[in-house]
């Protein structure tokens, strides 16, 4: 089976999307008698995986540095990534293409052109992503949920990866519908604590800690916030943010500065995939704060795995997929996310009772052994009825 990927946003890189696209290519490139073609953005880490070839679309200024969510940059990224799409499917024969996000409109159309089927790998819905984004597009929403569910519709099957986009799935017509939950890639979910990071930083208590991007929607502005509440009730913890671009870290650094809490928020920047185990280990909270969005964040998983107690936010985005069995769950405003900070620094045996909850839930489902049986069982039912 020849497989054309597309993935479009820069690749390889250490967030979201892409670490879901190598977990996929690293199941398909171990497939017997599978080639896969990935087609993605200029930007990126090249990956070495057998049975993978990576194509890219040309390198100019205006496909550089391009931040996940739309904007102009991505959208001239992608009508580069159609073209080269097409001039690669009019040379070569693929049994199938595996669409990531937007690119299923490109899928879509190939299939009417070249009677190629296509899988959909959904990782949000493009139709709420979009009028999300930029307001301003609200009066087409009909139109892109219109367009959206004709895309489902056309799949041969559709790999949404959270139960929120299956039910759009299921609600749009899919003939085919596997969840590809995220899942958790820590290497050593047992490491013990070693407290080099609380040293480094001058911490002499209990630490909270966010690892991921800053983008507006993961909820930094509710954890900086809410962590002001908190000090109010306890000195006795400190809150570290790991990761982020540049030009975010500064703003937060200001707002940290603003609400009086710069003393005790440290903003380390971003840091190797790698290095998740390092960190996670040494926090004794992990705070998934995210305030919008249906998909569940991939963070969470690792979170889990890590045994350490998370503090999350009470909404669709993690219920879907845990209880208050595996992790603290607060409203998303100040006060309550507060409350959630203090009650776990305060009792030590609630910390230990969800970190090994969470432990236990995702050593169940969300590895990278699951993950491959669950695509592999895809794609042997794809070879068999196409």
């Amino acid at each position: 089976m020849k497989i054309l990927f597309i993935a479009p946003h820069p690749f390889y890189q250490n967030r979201g999307t892409p670490i879901d696209d190598l977990l996929a290519l690293r199941v398909l490139a171990e497939r017997y008698n599978t080639q896969v073609d990935l087609l993605t953005f200029n930007e990126g880490e090249d990956i070495c995986l057998e049975n993978l070839k990576i194509y890219r679309i040309p390198k100019t200024k205006y496909a550089e540095n391009v931040r996940p969510g739309f904007s102009l940059k991505k959208l001239y990224c992608d009508i580069q990534l159609f073209f080269k799409a097409l001039s690669m499917l009019s040379r070569e024969k693929y049994n199938v293409v595996h669409a990531v996000e937007e690119t299923v409109f490109f899928a879509l159309l190939f299939k009417f052109i070249y009677k190629i089927p296509y899988v959909y790998d959904l990782d949000s819905s493009i139709a709420q992503q979009l009028v999300e984004s930029k307001p301003v597009l609200r009066p087409f929403s009909n139109i892109f949920n219109s367009l959206e569910g004709s895309a489902i519709r056309q799949s041969l099957v559709n790999l949404p990866v959270c139960n929120a986009l299956a039910d759009l799935c299921k609600k749009n017509g899919s003939k085919k519908t596997v969840v590809l939950h995220d899942i958790s890639q820590l290497r050593n979910p047992y490491a013990k604590r070693t407290g080099r990071l609380k040293m480094e930083l001058g911490i002499k208590e209990m630490m909270i800690m966010y690892i991921g991007n800053l983008e507006h929607y993961q909820g930094i502005d509710l954890l900086l916030e809410s962590f002001q509440l908190a000090c109010k009730c306890t000195d006795k913890v400190d809150l570290v943010i790991v990761g982020g671009v540049p030009e975010d870290i500064v703003k937060y650094q200001e707002k940290a500065d603003r609400l009086g809490i710069d003393g005790k928020t440290h903003f380390l920047g971003p840091k190797p995939l790698e290095m998740l185990d390092q960190f996670l280990i040494e926090g004794d909270i992990l705070a998934v704060p995210r305030i919008r969005g249906i998909n569940t964040p991939m963070k969470l998983f690792p979170f889990l795995h890590s045994g350490t107690a998370v503090l999350a936010t009470d909404l669709p985005t993690h219920t879907q997929i845990i209880s208050k069995k595996e992790a603290y769950l607060a409203l998303p405003n100040p006060i309550d996310f507060s409350k959630g900070i203090v009650e776990l620094v305060v009792n030590d045996g609630l910390r230990s009772e969800l970190g090994l909850n969470g432990q236990k839930f995702v050593e169940k489902n969300h590895t990278y052994d699951a993950h491959q049986k669950r695509l592999n069982g895809v794609y042997d039912w794809i070879e068999e009825n196409i």
